[in-house]
């Protein structure tokens, strides 16, 4: 489907098969000289075929056009990967490319830190094959154009501004048209869900990242929000405030789970509250559950910075306990 949201802005679902998201939101700015696409979708088939056709219904010749990609997950930036023509510029950004570069650990470096935080073993080999990354991404091989905080993409009479919103991503991007108050937010702020922020290495700490992050996209002035996923909308201050305390009540949440005793993360995830269509834990699709897991990771990371939680290696797994014992 084609939605014109804005002059010469136009929005194209792009589904996302048997996922939870249900589809990524692929928004056209039309060019004479280059057109930009930014965001798309998985490099799959039913992917690549609504695109096109949306691209077509709008005169978009994929030859003559650009693409900008908010952060590395797949679901953003396959597709734009595979249809890149010769000649056309990739945007992305430096941090979430040292991830895929192999500079911030591979897939085996995450699965064996899974398996320290809990994942079992004999489900740890199909989380990791029906990860979307793991089955549906592309190679980062072409020449890809890195931008950085503050770096201005012009296109269609826009003037379009990349912020660098870390926590969803390493280097998550932002583009901002402060003339038209308009915010492309990726996966930084979405309007129904909230973005999923998750650690699977003993570095970084995400969620700190992502409340800084919300900060500072609160101090800007944006009328229109056009996110990654779901339906776009305007309350941007209200929607950060609303995100702000999920966190604040999931991070609650864990502190409650480990004043039962000392737990893995997996452990912990299991007793988490998640919107998910399963009557129990064990009924979780694997998938979701490595979801569950990585985000319950990022919460400990964030609480056990603040000094709140205490976290210990026995026999090589990873436990965590409260910090007052």
């Amino acid at each position: 489907m084609v939605e014109q949201v804005y002059e010469n802005i136009h929005r194209i679902e792009v589904p996302l098969p048997k996922n939870p998201l249900k589809a990524v939101n692929s928004y056209v700015i039309r060019d004479p000289e280059r057109n930009l696409v930014i965001d798309t979708g998985l490099n799959r088939k039913e992917c690549r075929d609504v695109l096109l056709e949306g691209l077509r219904e709008l005169g978009v010749d994929p030859g003559r056009t650009d693409f900008f990609i908010t952060h590395l997950h797949a679901d953003h930036s396959a597709l734009a990967l595979s249809l890149a023509g010769e000649g056309a510029v990739v945007y992305f950004n430096g941090p979430d490319y040292d991830r895929v570069a192999g500079k911030r650990g591979s897939w085996d470096d995450i699965v064996q830190y899974a398996g320290r935080n809990g994942f079992p073993e004999d489900e740890l080999e199909a989380a990791l094959k029906n990860h979307p990354g793991y089955k549906y991404g592309s190679k980062f091989d072409l020449p890809l154009t890195l931008l950085s905080d503050g770096d201005v993409i012009e296109a269609g009479g826009f003037r379009l501004q990349c912020v660098e919103t870390p926590g969803h991503t390493w280097g998550h991007l932002c583009l901002y048209e402060a003339r038209k108050r308009i915010l492309f937010s990726g996966d930084h702020i979405l309007g129904d869900i909230t973005p999923n922020i998750q650690l699977w290495s003993d570095r970084d700490n995400p969620l700190e990242w992502y409340l800084e992050s919300l900060e500072r996209v609160d101090g800007m002035e944006v009328d229109l929000v056009l996110p990654g996923h779901r339906r776009i909308f305007q309350d941007c201050h209200g929607r950060i405030r609303e995100l702000k305390e999920h966190h604040r009540a999931r991070a609650e949440e864990i502190l409650g789970i480990l004043g039962g005793g000392t737990r893995s993360a997996f452990m912990v995830a299991a007793e988490m509250t998640w919107d998910i269509d399963c009557d129990n834990w064990d009924d979780f699709p694997v998938s979701q559950k490595w979801f569950a897991t990585g985000e319950a990771i990022a919460h400990l990371k964030y609480l056990t910075e603040k000094g709140k939680v205490r976290k210990e290696d026995r026999n090589g797994i990873i436990l965590y306990s409260l910090a007052d014992g």
